[in-house]
This record gives C-alpha cells, sequence and structure tokens, in this order.
C-alpha cells in the first residue's frame, strides 16, 4: 500500500454542505436551505406565520428614525421577543436594502474564532425563499476563519430574524453568519472582512437577546429589586454599545458576567459601525415582565444605528501561521502514540494526563486534522476531519484511534507492530473555496473534490512525495472519488486548504 490513499472522515457531512455542480463560474445550481426552526421555533404555516407577526406590527409604535444602516435584535420565540423585535423591523419597513447581514452566536457548536455560512443559494422560511448573497458569501468563504460545515445544527439566532425582516422589507439578499466564540482581535479582524461588503443600501443585523437570569441559567448576580436590577445591568452593557467601545463592552460583559448571549455579533457590529453612526434605544422589555414571574428572565433590547456605511477594502488572506511550538508538535506526537499503546495495552482510553502531556492553549485551537500511521514506509492507516469544530487535542486524540482501529482499508494495528509504527499529525486551516482547479498550488494546498455528490480529498504532502503534478493529482484524486479519471476537468468544484505537518522521528 502507497501513501496515496487518504480516507475522507464526514464525507456525508461534506457532501450535504457542497453545493451542485456550477452551471457557469458565476451561476450556481439553485440549492435551497430549508427552514430547521419552523414549527418550534414559530408557526410552520406562512398564514399563521404572518398573522402573528403582523399582530407584532401593530402593537410596535417605535419613535421613526431615518437612515437606519444596523439594529440589535432579540431572537427568543416570538411569544416573548416579537414585540421588541417588531419595533426594530418597523423601523426600516418599506425600505429597500440590496444586502441584509445577519449575525447570530452559536448556541450549539463551539467555532473559537470562527464564521460559519451557509452554502447555498436560497434559505426558506414559511413566508418565502430568500435568495443568498452569493458573491458576498463566496468572498466570505474564503476566509481562514470561515466554514460551511457548522451552519445550520438547528441554530436559531439566525433564521429567527428573517420572517420579521421578510415582513417589514419583502424580498432582500441575505448574508447568515453563525458567529462563534471570539476574542478581540478576531472580532476586528473579523469587521474588517465584513466593512468590505456594506454600502450605503446595506442592514446589517445582531442577534442577541441580553441578561438570562435565574438558576436554571446559573446566572444569580442578585436575589432583590429583580426587575430594577436587570434593567441597571442591561442597560449599563447598552451604555458601552451606544458608545460604539468595543473594548469597554467586552470589559463590561466579563466583569458582571452579563449573560448577553450575542456578545460576539454585537462586537462584530461595534466594530464596523462608522464614527459618525448613531445609537438609539428602541425598546426594552424581559420575559420576567411578560409572565410575571422573575425566578427566571431573560431580557430583550432593540437597539438601532443611524448613519451610512464607510465601506473599507477587502484585507488580503495571509498565508497560514504556525500556531504551535515544537513542544506542542512533540507533545501533541506523544499524545496520539500514547492513545494507541494504551488502548491496545489496556482496552482503555487515555487522557493527557495519564500520558505525561500538558495540554497548553495552542493545543486547544479548533482546527482540523489527519493523524497517518506509516509501518515500514507504506501508509498503515490515515483518517481524520477537514472542518474544524474542537480542539485540536481533542481531534488528534480521536483521530489517532481511528487510524489505529477503524481504517477500513486495514486490519487494526496489534501490540507487535508498534515499534515499526511512525505517527504523522497534519493541523489544518480552515477549508476555503477556490473559482477553479487552477488556483490550487501543489505543495502548498490540500484540496477536496467535488462533483455529483461524490468527495475525495488529498493533503498537502501527498503530490509532492508521489512526484505528481497538479493534473495528475486530480486524477488520482477523482479516480479516489469513484468518478471518471478526466471527471476534474469539467463541473468539479474545489476545497483547499493548508497543512501543519510533523511527525515523530524516524
Amino acid at each position: 500500500m502507497t501513501k496515496v490513499g487518504l480516507l475522507l472522515m464526514g464525507a456525508s457531512l461534506l457532501c450535504s454542505c457542497q453545493g451542485g455542480d456550477m452551471k457557469t463560474k458565476n451561476e450556481p445550481s439553485r440549492k435551497v436551505l430549508p427552514s430547521e426552526i419552523a414549527g418550534q421555533w414559530y408557526a410552520a404555516g406562512s398564514n399563521a406565520l404572518r398573522s402573528e407577526l403582523t399582530g407584532y406590527f401593530a402593537a410596535a409604535r417605535p419613535e421613526p428614525l431615518a437612515n437606519v444602516c444596523a439594529l440589535i435584535q432579540p431572537h427568543a420565540g416570538y411569544q416573548y421577543s416579537g414585540t421588541v423585535a417588531a419595533h426594530g423591523a418597523k423601523l426600516v419597513q418599506g425600505r429597500t436594502f440590496s444586502r441584509v447581514i445577519v449575525l447570530g452566536p452559536s448556541h450549539r457548536i463551539a467555532m473559537s474564532n470562527t464564521l460559519a455560512v451557509p452554502d447555498g443559494t436560497h434559505l426558506a422560511t414559511p413566508l418565502g425563499e430568500l435568495p443568498l448573497d452569493v458573491e458576498a458569501l463566496g468572498t466570505l468563504r474564503k476566509q481562514p476563519f470561515v466554514n460551511t460545515a457548522s451552519f445550520g445544527h438547528g441554530e436559531h439566532s439566525v433564521e429567527i430574524q428573517l420572517p420579521p425582516l421578510q415582513l417589514a422589507l419583502g424580498t432582500f439578499k441575505l448574508v447568515p453568519i453563525v458567529v462563534g466564540q471570539l476574542d478581540e482581535p478576531a472580532t476586528r479582524r473579523i469587521a474588517d472582512v465584513l466593512k468590505a461588503l456594506v454600502d450605503k443600501d446595506t442592514l446589517v443585523v445582531a442577534s442577541s437577546d441580553f441578561t438570562h437570569y435565574g438558576a436554571n441559567y446559573g446566572y444569580l448576580p442578585f436575589r432583590t429589586n429583580v426587575e430594577a436590577n436587570l434593567k441597571k445591568l442591561d442597560l449599563g452593557a447598552y451604555d458601552k454599545i451606544a458608545a460604539k467601545d468595543l473594548t469597554a463592552f467586552r470589559e463590561y460583559c466579563e466583569k458582571t458576567g452579563a449573560t448577553i448571549c450575542g456578545h460576539d455579533p454585537i462586537g462584530i457590529l461595534l466594530a464596523m459601525l462608522p464614527k459618525s453612526a448613531m445609537s438609539h434605544l428602541v425598546k426594552y422589555d424581559t420575559s420576567g415582565r411578560i409572565t410575571g414571574d422573575f425566578n427566571m428572565s431573560v431580557s430583550y433590547l432593540c437597539a438601532a444605528f443611524t448613519g451610512t456605511w464607510e465601506r473599507g477594502e477587502l484585507p488580503k488572506v495571509a498565508a497560514a501561521a504556525d500556531p504551535l511550538s515544537a513542544d506542542d508538535k512533540k507533545a501533541l506526537l506523544k499524545l496520539a502514540r500514547g492513545m494507541i499503546e494504551t488502548q491496545l495495552k489496556t482496552g482503555k482510553r487515555a487522557r493527557p494526563e495519564d500520558l505525561g502531556v500538558t495540554v497548553t492553549p495552542a493545543m486547544k485551537r479548533v482546527m482540523g486534522t489527519f493523524v497517518t500511521l506509516h509501518m515500514d514506509g507504506d501508509l498503515r492507516g490515515c483518517i481524520g476531519e477537514i472542518f474544524p469544530r474542537r480542539p485540536l487535542v481533542e481531534a488528534v486524540m480521536e483521530q489517532a484511534l481511528n487510524a489505529a482501529f477503524s481504517d477500513p482499508r486495514f486490519t487494526p494495528v496489534v501490540v507487535a507492530e508498534l515499534p515499526r509504527i511512525h505517527v504523522e499529525i497534519s493541523a489544518l486551516t480552515p477549508p476555503a473555496p477556490v473559482d477553479s482547479w487552477h488556483d490550487i498550488v501543489i505543495g502548498r494546498h490540500g484540496m477536496v473534490l467535488s462533483k455529483q455528490g461524490a468527495s475525495a480529498v488529498f493533503l498537502p504532502q501527498v503530490a509532492p512525495e508521489q512526484g505528481w503534478d497538479l493534473p495528475t493529482t486530480l486524477t488520482h484524486l477523482s479516480q479516489k472519488a469513484g468518478l471518471r479519471p478526466d471527471a476534474w476537468k469539467e463541473g468539479a468544484s474545489y476545497l483547499v486548504f493548508e497543512a501543519i505537518v510533523f511527525h515523530e522521528d524516524k
């Protein structure tokens, strides 16, 4: 067995995330993403949903504001936050926007310094299909911190914003973004990219509920005068927002522990806003007031920003940086081998501390990875995950065991083979689409080919190890996907990624 074969783990996920073949370079095949929350977070029937929203719109009487360019909107079930959300939607009712960017936090998936966007052409709600801004989404997917694998999965924070916007605006091009857990530098980098996508006809919506109070939320900073203290806490956060001070807002949330679930989308918005933008508190409410029970309460706030977007230049995508020190790499290799040895000798799954491995912050970075095993120079197992979805250390532990015991091309590794096994780890940057195969750089890029529901992957080191040029590499990749040898030439789509490759001393 040679080093050619690499198993694409999560192929069904990759295929479900990637669209169909391209009709032309600029005209993607129609791919409608269905609603994931209709019937749960709001009515599944169009008439019932429209009737409910119309009632909230009728009850909302915001002071008119001209030139609204951005909103902060709540994302709870409409029975709780619908009136607050309707205040924001009514402020832009009848306006024409060329693009609406909706930023919602990830409640379900850990996404360190990462964004997730969909791969499709339309997103459906019971009120109809919304066209996605495929050009803007394509620009985002080229950024190393953007993936498509983490979009959806029942996340409601983005989609729940859409029906009120549909009722207020009709049809518009949508850029839906699920936002991961960000530090301040990542927040500012993301804002710089998004500033290159906005213009005077763009609306940006940051989706966030405010304080989640009560034992169920693990947040009880006070037990008396709850309603008044909640308002004081929430409006203290809004003061930082109104000042457009990202650092002060982040520090306030950290100092108070304020459970504002969309603080990262709000942070991106604050870093995007032009200096001339003005903030307006439109509506504030709590579920405690609505239900009469403050033992458990969530706060809802609508804020509007008026002004004109100042469009920026798209930052250049830098080459992949190596976040791992030499000691980090040695520790990960020790961990991979230790996982295999412990499983073979005890039948138990080892923990890092069992193996004398100290997990560093760099090892906790969310990255994709492949673990490759060679024996006497030949491939003995290789399994991994392309899309970044969990800390690198966790991915390495899991994929080391998979490479040793679950690669269907090989029998499981046995104890006698351990001295002859050589471990190699590839830590991956997030995959990004390229316009054509001509954009793939041999030796730098790993590549994923997708066509007609079939996919296959090669790590960056495969082609150089085999001495292949790009056409030869793509021919082998097509065959690996179960396609004709020349299938790569037309109708295929490509993702590329880079890899930080390190291995045990031979």
